[in-house]
Order: C-alpha cells, then sequence, then structure tokens
C-alpha cells in the first residue's frame, strides 16, 4: 500500500530551537531517508521551501488570480513529504513516528488512493 506521509512544521518553532537541535534533526532526517530507500519502501521524498515564498492560484472568471503567501494562515504548515510503499497502515505509522518532525510537530499518514487516474 502506499501512504504519503506528510510533515508539518511550524517555521518560527523551527527558528526557535537551538541550532545543535536542528542539525541533529537533519541528520536524523537523512538517515531516515536512507533507511527507508534501502528497505525498498521509499518511492520518493522532498522537503518543501518556506511558506512564505508560496503562491495560491485561484481561477475567477476564466482568469487566474494569484496571491502570495500561503494558502491560509496557520501556525504549522506543509513541511515536506515521503511518499512509501509499506505492508500497511500501522507500518506506514511506525515510519512517520521515526521522522523528526514528530518529535516537534506533526506527521500526516494518509493512503493514496489514485495516482495517473489508476487505483492502487
Amino acid at each position: 500500500m502506499k501512504f504519503l506521509l506528510s510533515t508539518h512544521m511550524d517555521p518560527a518553532a523551527w527558528e526557535a530551537l537551538p541550532e545543535a537541535e536542528r542539525a541533529a534533526m537533519r541528520e536524523d532526517k537523512g538517515e531516515f531517508a536512507d533507511e527507508v530507500a534501502e528497505s525498498g519502501e521509499m518511492i520518493l521524498a522532498h522537503e518543501l521551501a518556506d511558506p512564505s515564498r508560496s503562491a495560491v492560484v485561484r481561477v475567477r472568471d476564466g482568469l487566474a488570480v494569484v496571491a502570495d503567501g500561503p494558502y491560509r494562515p496557520a501556525a504549522e504548515f506543509l513541511s515536506g513529504y515521503y511518499l512509501v510503499d509499506c505492508d500497511d497502515r500501522d507500518r506506514a505509522i511506525e515510519l512517520a513516528a521515526r521522522i523528526p518532525e514528530a518529535r516537534v510537530a506533526g506527521v500526516e499518514v494518509r493512503p493514496v488512493m489514485h495516482a495517473a487516474g489508476q487505483d492502487l
């Protein structure tokens, strides 16, 4: 089964962490990604830029209207994701608990239902 493990982080909370803790989390993220890739469960992973660098596009009356900034005001923003293929939801939750962001904010575990029009 495929699962999206989406990490969420409050940018201010991240900046408030001591540099040593941020460095340790970056190292732990690399180790986690390497281990999950080695197990064959990793499909894809990306870290996202700060939400202040995002744009929101809405189409109104046939015209694209672009606004700078995140989709909606929030304390925590989507900060990255891992797409994994593992045996079941329990394993996906086990993997999510090992992602460093789970120690500071949260990791959402969501089954992937469709890809390119195909049921998975």
